[in-house]
């Protein structure tokens, strides 16, 4: 059976001592190296390369993102990023997203041995599906359920109906791994005058500051991080917090959203389900639903739920598709109408009536 080659890059020997003991409890990985730099990790990696890299950001003699930058120029390799949750390592972690890296593991600063016990299936599951990495496409293994499962219903009552018609048309997208390029280049795209959109991606807390600000400085809309209250208006994103749930409310013609506190849903908060659900349930068939790259079915039953209250529905394609897990369960359970490139998702948003 193929293992799956991995090494880690810390510059805390903490970290490699519990990280290398994590792996070596699952069969499927074999731990081949444990650098304190990425200068000794290229030496190691001379003699034998990894399938995947667990790299930390901050370290001494080259930083993680300079290695990050010289391994996809080199020959690029899937590389999760194991970093601190500060303020100032979300911006740095954000470059490193920008850079290629797949996914993001957090990691405190205090209680970390306990910590990374804790929350190793995770990164198994993560390193598992980011061996699949190609220059296509990533495919991703089932992730290792470790929590209760809990659907929207957490969070917020399903509803049979949605609220009477306005002509106010919004657009709710849900992503995950991948999703930071994948909005990038809808975003980006998307002429100055759309129709307002809310967002979810999977992320952790303190990062989708840093993710929101670093779009709004590239887009013609504006794009911030959400607050309890903000209005949906056109021309305007609104990234759910990391860490917080993001619901659509209406009042009367208008659309704004509420940022709430939460049991994780589907092992996520913030949950797509739970932002498609609250736009099923106030904005009906004026909505289109968006479910983009991401690992596992978040997103999936709110998506159906969307399409059921006559909302359009859309899922990016597997060939654009960095993992192609959540649209891959929502074309499954009948939720998408329209499967797309992601160079044509921000055509349609832009087609539509606002």
């Amino acid at each position: 059976m193929h293992t799956i080659k991995v090494l880690i890059v810390d510059d805390s020997a903490v970290v490699r001592q519990v990280l290398s003991a994590a792996l070596a409890e699952d069969s499927a990985i074999e731990v081949i190296g444990a650098a304190s730099d990425p200068v000794f990790a290229m030496e190691r990696m001379r003699a034998r390369w990894p399938d995947v890299i667990v790299l930390d950001v901050e370290m001494p003699r080259m930083d993680g993102i300079t290695f990050l930058r010289k391994i996809m120029a080199e020959r690029p390799t899937p590389v999760v990023i194991c970093s601190t949750l500060t303020e100032k390592g979300a911006a740095t972690t954000m470059q490193a997203l920008e850079a290629g890296a797949f996914s993001i593991v957090t990691k405190p600063k205090v209680g970390l041995k306990r910590f990374l016990e804790d929350t190793s299936d995770d990164l198994i599951a993560t390193i598992k599906a980011a061996s699949h990495a190609n220059a296509r496409r990533l495919v991703p293994l089932p992730a290792v359920m470790v929590t209760p499962k809990l659907s929207a219903d957490a969070i917020l009552s399903a509803s049979n109906r949605a609220m009477a018609e306005t002509t106010d048309r919004v657009v709710a997208i849900g992503t995950s791994t991948g999703g930071t390029q994948a909005l990038e280049a809808v975003l980006t795209a998307l002429p100055r005058v759309c129709p307002g959109i809310v967002i979810v991606q999977h992320m952790p807390e303190k990062f989708t500051g840093a993710f929101a600000a670093r779009l709004d400085g590239l887009c013609q809309i504006e794009v911030r991080e959400a607050r309890s209250g903000d209005r949906v208006l056109p021309g305007l994103a609104l990234i759910a917090p990391g860490g917080r749930h993001m619901l659509m409310k209406r009042n009367g013609a208008q659309y704004h959203v509420d940022v709430v506190d939460g049991p994780p849903v589907n092992r996520h908060r913030p949950s797509v389900d739970v932002l498609f659900r609250s736009v099923a349930k106030c904005a009906g068939k004026n909505a289109i639903g968006i479910i983009m790259t991401g690992m596992g079915d978040d997103g999936a039953a709110g998506l159906l739920e969307m399409r059921n209250e006559g909302a359009l529905t859309v899922g990016q394609d597997e060939q654009t598709c960095v993992v192609y897990g959540m649209p891959k369960e929502a074309v499954k359970r009948g939720a998408v109408i329209k499967s797309l490139p992601l160079g044509a998702i921000a055509g349609t948003i832009a087609g539509l009536k606002h």
